[in-house]
């Protein structure tokens, strides 16, 4: 299964999280809360008054630049387009590998990962996301077979009026929300995945906070995270994705331009969780750098700060 989806912006303000969005501006987590508000001024001051008299003008600077982003987004969000890409294929795992069937039917690609190098401290197991893949391909039904299959992602948000923004602040205000945009439209698309095209979870009912808590059934993880460290997957991803038909394009160190990107996995696997590779070491190393396929001094490259000095 391929899918392509196009979302406006206002569509996808109810799944921007904006902690996030204040953490780019260097303000507090907690002034995210006023996002939560009601709208009305009562509840804004009451909000204000909760904070101690030093916090309260940083608390203020957050509700004046809430209002900004969101009046921004009212007002010009149409020049910025999300577009996603989806597939879903059979998959089954063998050690640290996942095999995918493609859409022909007959060729698999052989998707490498690396494993934990340290045991988890909650339960002692080094994990590796191949763990999350069941070892027996061969899945028919996407909902009663759900860990046969995996799930392969981009997203994008193209903004049509970038190149125009002169003033600074304007500038810095257009990326964040569009970064924020192109999340959102991740969280959207793999809660439309999980209750609808793959349809193990049709009957989720999850509000926006559980959302961000993850506390839906399966896993996100996005190239760059601390289980998928390997920038170079982006190449994977797009020789099955064809990444550039959304207008994402991959510079020589796997980095996606334009920066409002993201890409990854989905999982949905009941036990499915997010770890750290850690550092990696030579032989690791060695051996992924065959399973990728590549030499070692072009994968090097790629995954520099992860390796053990």
């Amino acid at each position: 299964m391929f899918v392509s989806q196009e979302y406006v912006s206002a569509s996808l303000v109810p799944y921007i999280n904006w902690l996030y969005f204040f953490h780019a501006w260097g303000l507090k987590s907690r002034l995210a809360d006023v996002a939560k508000l009601h709208p009305c001024p009562a509840c804004r001051a009451q909000w204000l008054n909760s904070f101690s008299e030093a916090d309260r003008n940083e608390a203020a600077e957050a509700a004046r630049l809430y209002d900004e982003a969101r009046r921004w987004l009212n007002e010009h969000g149409e020049s910025l387009k999300a577009c996603a890409k989806f597939a879903l294929l059979p998959a089954r795992s063998c050690e640290d590998d996942v095999w995918v069937l493609l859409g022909d039917g007959k060729t698999e690609k052989r998707l490498p990962f690396l494993r934990q190098q340290c045991p988890d401290s909650s339960d002692g197991f080094c994990h590796c996301l191949s763990d999350f893949v069941s070892p027996q391909g061969g899945g028919k039904d996407y909902a009663a077979e759900p860990e046969k299959f995996v799930g392969l992602f981009a997203t994008s948000v193209l903004d049509s009026a970038e190149a125009s923004e002169a003033d600074p602040y304007q500038r810095m205000l257009r990326q964040t929300l569009s970064d924020r945009l192109a999340e959102a439209a991740a969280e959207c698309l793999h809660r439309e995945v999980r209750c609808r095209w793959w349809g193990y979870a049709m009957q989720e009912n999850l509000s926006t906070d559980a959302l961000f808590t993850e506390a839906y059934r399966g896993l996100r993880p996005a190239v760059g995270y601390p289980s998928l460290p390997d920038l170079s997957f982006n190449f994977l991803l797009d020789e099955i994705l064809d990444i550039g038909s959304i207008g994402i394009r991959l510079t020589e160190h796997g980095m996606m331009q334009p920066h409002a990107a993201v890409s990854g996995l989905m999982l949905s696997h009941r036990e499915a969780r997010h770890f750290s590779v850690g550092r990696i070491g030579e032989d690791q190393f060695s051996d992924y750098a065959r399973r990728r396929g590549l030499p070692e001094n072009v994968l090097r490259k790629y995954l520099t700060r992860h390796l053990k000095d």
